[in-house]
């Protein structure tokens, strides 16, 4: 594995873990900590949090590691004779699909949906019950897709290794 290739699978690799932290960090104690909120007050609380993750130090680490595990995919499949091939391939596909896609595809639309909601209306406490249970189940599958991309990251160093 070159200099440069290995830069760009340690990049995957901590970017991959420091996403899958964040996504942990709300399965652990974030969504917990809501949950024990009256709704209104936990509407209200998420909206605000769902407004302030769209910052650049966390889009460029979301996205950043993305970009960084393509190309690291697109290495592996022009020289898949390496012994980590398989592990970038796997890492970049566990990586796009459960943490981007189920980002891009699930997570937001479920965000956009709470962000039309008032937290005081007559339905809230409902519309909370059910976007809590339905956005920690996909962010628990985030979690486990990340630290997945990170642990084949990791691997593809160690195979590729003398």
């Amino acid at each position: 594995m070159s200099v440069s290739l290995t830069v760009a699978v340690i990049v995957s690799c901590v970017g991959s873990g420091l996403i899958a932290g964040v996504f942990f960090a709300f399965s652990s104690f974030v969504m917990p900590a809501l949950w024990r909120l009256p709704a209104a007050a936990a509407i209200a609380a998420m909206q605000t949090i769902n407004q302030t993750a769209v910052r650049p130090s966390f889009i460029v680490v979301l996205f950043g590691t993305a970009m960084v595990s393509i190309a690291a995919t697109v290495w592996a499949l022009l020289d898949f004779s390496g012994a980590s091939a398989g592990w970038l391939i796997g890492g970049s596909v566990s990586y796009l699909l459960g943490v981007i896609g189920l980002t891009a595809f699930y997570q937001v639309p479920l965000n956009d949906e709470l962000a039309r909601t008032l937290p005081t209306s007559q339905d809230a406490a409902g519309i909370w019950a059910r976007y809590v249970v339905r956005w920690s189940v996909g962010n628990h599958i985030r979690v486990v897709a990340g630290v997945a991309a990170a642990s084949a990251f990791a691997v593809a160093i160690m195979v590729a290794s003398p």
